[in-house]
């Protein structure tokens, strides 16, 4: 079957392991069900397992992909949930120590098939499109957890978001929008500020630059570059909910700041099944649709990579077969 995978581990220049090409079809254990592609969404985890960071060296070649939206064997269309841990396990998946995302363990989805354990295949509401589907799994699904599960935000309070223009990014501005908070978006250009205002976001100001009063919460990806500014822009009492540090996780902790004002720091990780579902139904009940930055066949993952690579989005990038 077709795919698009890792070749090997390359620390120093992940693309070059990139291979777009011909891979066995997967054998279906029991519990588990066959996904026929549809569409696929890239994620920065693509990049990490191309340079071979958290999977063994022994799973390559592996498949990319951790998000997508397909249709089973049986003509059900579905939305992949991309956590898998062990059946076992109770309760949050996040914190089974013994859980991996697809391309870790698992082959991913840039291919035809992809295979996932049965309860990993949630149904697809029939008002988003599979290219809208295969954006849920971990840029909307890490958005929805952030803001509902995590900050403790009620309507009407104000949320900073760090960066304007990546998936969980854009995802978190429409996310706050509809759940009535104050939406307020930092951007490094402005056609990445003109996106957050595009999208909802009340207002948008430069990186760093000096809010007009402090915020109830910062929703922080981006970490070295912008952690001393989501320090000075919180309330006392405020939180900070980290779910990714592109620039570097190695911020100055602040920790004057953090403990005499009584600043909470939160960390969140993807988000459950369980979760996926309800974010599902809120999208259609809401009639919210992700923003897709580009569309491209799955035979141009490589353009698509090296957009990423290069901070070239405007929202999600998805590729379809």
């Amino acid at each position: 079957m077709f795919a698009v995978y890792a070749s090997e581990p390359n620390p120093d220049d992940p693309l070059a392991s990139l291979t777009i090409g011909e891979r066995p079809e997967p054998e279906v254990p029991e519990g588990w069900v066959r996904v026929a592609v549809k569409a696929a969404s890239l994620n920065m985890h693509d990049l990490w397992t191309l340079r071979g960071v958290g999977i063994k060296a022994e799973r390559f070649p592996m498949t990319l992909g951790c998000d997508g939206a397909g249709v089973l064997d049986d003509g059900t269309e579905v939305v992949l949930h991309s956590v898998i841990g062990d059946p076992t396990w109770s309760g949050d998946e996040t914190l089974d120590p013994t859980r991996t995302l697809l391309t870790e363990k698992h082959q991913g989805a840039f291919a035809d098939y992809v295979v996932v354990p049965r309860r990993n295949a949630l149904p697809k509401p029939a008002g988003l499109s599979f290219a809208e589907a295969a954006c849920m799994g971990t840029a909307w699904l890490t958005a929805y957890r952030m803001i509902f599960v995590k900050s403790g935000l009620r309507p009407g309070q104000t949320m900073l978001v760090q960066g304007a223009s990546g998936g969980v990014s854009t995802a978190l501005i429409v996310l706050g929008k509809a759940a009535g908070l104050r939406v307020w978006v930092t951007g490094r250009s402005a056609d990445k500020r003109a996106l957050a205002s595009s999208l909802g976001a009340h207002e948008v100001f430069e990186s760093g630059e000096r809010l007009p009063e402090k915020v109830d919460a910062v929703f922080e990806t981006v970490g070295k570059a912008t952690w001393s500014h989501s320090m000075r822009a919180l309330k006392p009492g405020g939180a900070i909910v980290v779910s990714g540090s592109t620039s570097g996780p190695d911020p100055s902790a602040d920790l004057q700041r953090l403990f005499f004002l009584q600043l909470n720091v939160i960390g969140s990780t993807m988000g459950t099944r369980e979760e996926l579902g309800d974010l599902l139904r809120f999208c259609d009940i809401a009639g919210i649709k992700p923003t897709i930055g580009s569309q491209l066949p799955m035979t141009e993952a490589r353009a698509a990579l090296e957009a990423m690579q290069a901070g070239e989005t405007a929202g999600k990038i998805v590729l379809t077969r």
